[in-house]
Order: C-alpha cells, then structure tokens, then sequence
C-alpha cells in the first residue's frame, strides 16, 4: 500500500500518527505537494479528483481518499490498540469526542489558515471575516475543551488515548501557523498537550 501525503497538512498527519500509534510501518510513502500543485497533477487525480491528501492506495489499485477512512481501515487491519475504542460504548465515547474534537477545533482552525494565511491566496477564495469568525470560535472552543479536562482524566475521550487525541493534537499544532496556541491561561488543556505532545508517535 501507499500513502500519499504532503508532510506539511494536518490531515496527513494524522494518518501518521495513527500509523505511528498502530506500529504499521509496511506502507510507503509517496509525497505530493500542495503548494506546487501536485495535487493538481493528472496521476494524483486519477487517485483523488477532489485534490486532498492523505490518500492510501491499496493493493489491488482502489484508493481511501479520507484521513478517517484511511484511519478506520488500518484499525481494521491492525485492532490493537483499539484507537477508536473498545466495542459498545468505549466506541461511541471516542466518536463523540473525535467528533467534536474535528468540528470544533480542528476545522475551525484550518479555517483560520485557508482564509487569512497567504499560502491559500490566489488558490482558494478566502472571505477574511470569516476566518476572524472562525479563530474567535477556535479560542471560545479551547477553553471549552480545557474546562473539560479539569477533571484530571488523561486523554480526551477518558482514560485511554484514542484517535480523539490524535485529531485534537494535530489541529492544535496546525494552529501555530494562524497563531493559536494553547497558552498559559488553559492549565487543563496545557497538562493533557503536553503528555501527548511527548508521545513518541507524535513526531510522526
């Protein structure tokens, strides 16, 4: 199988994560760049005509174009450690929270880079006002998240760390770039970022 990727999104990184989390190191990695318009080229949209990445290719020449698609399947292949979590309700928990976690914080911040960073100028309309929206929510979404944790649980989703973390942690990260971080005013968030941030697979 393939994985094709530009190592500087927070989607494909995710899928690293996950692998990282799983121990799967029998996929190669193909890199595809965004900025200079891989993702546009006939090959990689004979793979994915929406022009996103991650995309995993299997072995017979399908294609999973969707970073939880890809996630799910590799779960399929590898259960252990159960990353979307235990059967019955352990499941349903780490849905709801990955959910959440995508809804928002991750897209809320990505949304904050395609409309006010420069990199997407030119290549996507970018409405301004929005992207204000969309950061004051990333931070009210924060702090949300940091009062939830003031419970002392150790991973988002409760005791075990699970593909909620992973998508929480790298939407997180991505917000560097727009200028959204953590901080010192969020003590609960700040104690669970930094315990997963010291997770090995989170230099995937």
């Amino acid at each position: 199988m393939r994985l094709y990727e530009d190592r500087s999104a927070p989607n494909p990184r995710r899928v690293r994560v996950f692998m990282a989390e799983k121990g799967v190191t029998d996929i190669e990695f193909v890199p595809v760049s965004i900025a200079d318009g891989g993702v546009l080229s006939e090959g990689f949209l004979r793979r994915n005509p929406l022009a996103q990445v991650p995309v995993l290719e299997l072995d017979d020449g399908s294609c999973l174009s969707d970073s939880m698609a890809i996630c799910r399947y590799l779960e399929y292949l590898h259960p252990t450690p159960a990353l979307f979590g235990e059967p019955g309700l352990g499941a349903a928990r780490v849905e709801m929270w990955n959910r959440r976690m995508e809804f928002e914080i991750f897209w809320p911040i990505a949304s904050v880079f395609r409309h006010q960073h420069p990199f997407f100028k030119g290549k996507h309309p970018q409405v301004a006002e929005f992207g204000d929206v969309s950061r004051d929510h990333a931070e009210k979404r924060l702090d949300w998240l940091d009062r939830e944790l003031a419970d002392g649980r150790p991973y988002i989703a409760g005791e075990t760390f699970s593909v909620a973390d992973i998508t929480a942690l790298c939407g997180i990260d991505f917000g560097r770039v727009s200028r959204i971080r953590v901080g010192d005013a969020r003590p609960n968030l700040a104690r669970w970022y930094a315990a997963v941030s010291s997770r090995p697979s989170a230099q995937a």
